[in-house]
């Protein structure tokens, strides 16, 4: 995949990523949605699959949650070069595209989280400082699932993979009602796609 991209995409993009940064309650995964609208829908820098595949492979890997955004990033400086194939041209508007978008997700979110937890640490006892974490708890899981959503949708209409839609809504009742550890839910998912029955 090929896109062109000037100074002020290029803005654009970090300027998308600073905005999401302080939208990220719950972290990062649950902006999802909004980077797949961006990216893929209105801007079409990456496809539909690398927007999949990036989250796919960053929740495989060990490390942070975060990694997705990374390759997000790299996914479109790699096509603004022309691909994989333009050789070390795409590696550097990979890396280029890699740190502007960690930039952009990490710089606002750190510095107010930072700002916060030591006021709330501060103030522990005030009824607002309650309040605000127990109203947050339903936001996040609604980002989380409207992330959950914009996966499952991307493989297809629920008629066609309605094996995966029954796989997301297991592995949802399971996360919510017991103690399961996530990596094993990941691993019997991925084993379910090596097998193709998702």
């Amino acid at each position: 995949m090929t896109v062109a991209l000037g100074i002020m995409d290029w803005l654009n993009l970090l300027g998308h990523f600073l905005s999401l940064s302080l939208l990220a309650i719950g972290g990062a995964i649950t902006t999802a949605p909004d980077m797949h609208r961006y990216l893929v829908v209105e801007q079409h820098w990456i496809s539909d699959a690398q927007f999949t595949a990036s989250i796919a492979l960053a929740q495989a890997a060990p490390g942070p949650n975060l990694l997705f955004i990374a390759l997000l990033g790299w996914d479109v400086g790699v096509n603004s070069a022309g691909g994989v194939a333009a050789g070390a041209s795409a590696w550097g508007w990979g890396l280029l595209g890699v740190f502007l978008s960690m930039l952009g997700i990490l710089l606002p979110s750190t510095t107010l989280t930072f700002a916060a937890a030591r006021w709330g640490h501060q103030n522990r006892e005030l009824l607002t400082v309650r309040a605000f974490k127990a109203g947050m708890a339903p936001i996040v899981i609604a980002l989380l699932a409207a992330t959950g959503w914009i996966l499952s949708a991307s493989q297809g209409s629920a008629a066609d993979s309605w094996r995966l839609w029954l796989v997301t809504a297991a592995v949802t009742v399971l996360v919510w009602r017991t103690r399961i550890h996530l990596l094993w839910l990941l691993a019997v998912g991925g084993m379910l796609g090596w097998f193709g029955v998702v």
